[in-house]
């Protein structure tokens, strides 16, 4: 950094509602209004998702943050800046009922580092609001926020992420206002030459579905949002797609780097046995138990998970599986990977004699052939079994793309291990 220079991180989150705004867009709004401030530099842009079973989560469950550099002498425009824009955003929301999903905005401005442990613990689990706003506080960290403080957790978790090499990125396009509310013009056969020209773009379309899973069906200003592997994949991608001439036009566009698609909120595999026989309930739900590490332990696959469902459905006592999910606030694991390591044997029926099956001749009595009576103690025959269902990927399953969480890595960019 240049003598004269400092660098600042921000982060917002919860300025959406379910049936209004998207905190992306308010940031795109922030970040313009910052950039008339003499001699900002924005020098990225994240995006951040977070704990899916989050008591108090924002539709897409995504905070936002930025690193700036700045003069120093511009530190106090650069602050009121932020300060009257937030003012702003709170006189919008004022008119919003309250309810559990109403906007709790909060802006974070760090001008020093800040614990990495944040990001963690809110990308792998409950946190806080008493405990996270304490750690924040303790950093000296500017916070401007709604009474209700709830933006706090995933603004301070968006300002500790450090991006790995191998993040992924998301260029989000925004609607021109006068259309925010009115049906999205995205062609699905535009989206379907997306995935075929622009290889290192991910999650365009779910091929189970036959649809495109790139814009949203929520009345927010967001067009849509393009995933890939660079921020050059993302954006050739955009122009490309701005560029089919039924497609709607976007008003503005921006890249962030991304932790979705990263598995984060994950640990490693699990490996156990099956100890019952799945239990499918109505709608085609599906759980059963397991041993894994001495401890019991609910597996559950819903008839969404498409393949990890079937899969599930198939296995019997004695099996060894392994898996990837998600513990949720019932303490049972929500499936998002499933392979069978081992299969027991699957009984398929009685010994043949004569061409024929043998028969059972009552309890406690040998099988007989009915030709030639030859007798033998009762037993069953049991085959190998390998599970129906086709799968490339080292024997793992996983949802189809339309019903995979945003954190979750698809098997066709990593098989775990």
């Amino acid at each position: 950094m240049s003598k004269g220079l400092i660098t600042v991180r921000i982060g917002l989150d919860d300025t959406d509602h379910p049936d209004s705004g998207c905190t992306t867009h308010s940031f795109d709004h922030l970040l313009h209004e910052l950039s008339k401030v003499k001699g900002v530099d924005i020098l990225d842009r994240m995006l951040v998702r977070l704990w899916p079973y989050a008591t108090r989560r924002t539709r897409g469950n995504g905070a936002l943050s930025s690193r700036l550099s700045l003069p120093i002498e511009s530190k106090d425009h650069f602050m009121q800046t932020c300060s009257d824009w937030f003012d702003e955003l709170l006189n919008d929301i004022v008119e919003i009922p309250r309810d559990q999903n109403s906007p709790s905005p909060a802006l974070l401005i760090s001008f020093g580092k800040v614990p990495e442990n944040w990001y963690w613990e809110a990308v792998r689990g409950e946190v806080r609001l008493e405990h996270r706003e304490e750690e924040v506080n303790s950093f000296g960290i500017t916070v401007l926020s709604h009474p209700d403080k709830w933006g706090i957790i995933g603004a301070s978790s968006a300002i500790s992420w450090n991006p790995p090499i191998n993040h992924s990125w998301e260029l989000i396009a925004w609607r021109k206002s006068h259309l925010v509310g009115t049906k999205r013009t995205v062609s699905k056969d535009s989206v379907m030459q997306l995935s075929e020209l622009f290889t290192d773009t991910f999650m365009n379309r779910d091929p189970t579905a036959d649809k495109g899973i790139i814009a949203p069906r929520t009345p927010c200003p967001v067009l849509y949002g393009i995933r890939g592997a660079s921020k050059e994949a993302v954006e050739s991608a955009h122009i490309w797609m701005q560029d089919v001439e039924t497609n709607e036009k976007c008003e503005s566009w921006a890249s962030h780097m991304s932790n979705q698609l990263s598995d984060d909120h994950l640990s490693g595999p699990s490996f156990g046995t099956v100890i019952s026989d799945p239990r499918v309930v109505k709608g085609a739900h599906a759980s059963l138990r397991v041993i894994s590490e001495g401890s019991g332990e609910t597996l559950v696959a819903f008839s969404e998970g498409g393949p990890v469902n079937r899969l599930l459905r198939q296995l019997s006592p004695g099996d060894t599986v392994s898996w990837m999910g998600l513990r949720s606030p019932d303490k049972a694991i929500h499936l998002e990977k499933l392979k069978i390591v081992s299969a027991s044997p699957r009984i398929t029926t009685r010994p043949r004699c004569c061409g024929k099956a043998m028969r059972s001749k009552g309890k406690n009595q040998d099988l007989s052939c009915d030709k030639c009576k030859m007798k033998t103690p009762k037993y069953w025959l049991s085959d190998e079994w390998s599970p129906d269902i086709p799968s490339s990927f080292d024997g793992w399953t996983q949802p189809p793309p339309s019903q995979r969480r945003h954190l979750s890595m698809p098997l066709e960019l990593g098989i775990p291990s």
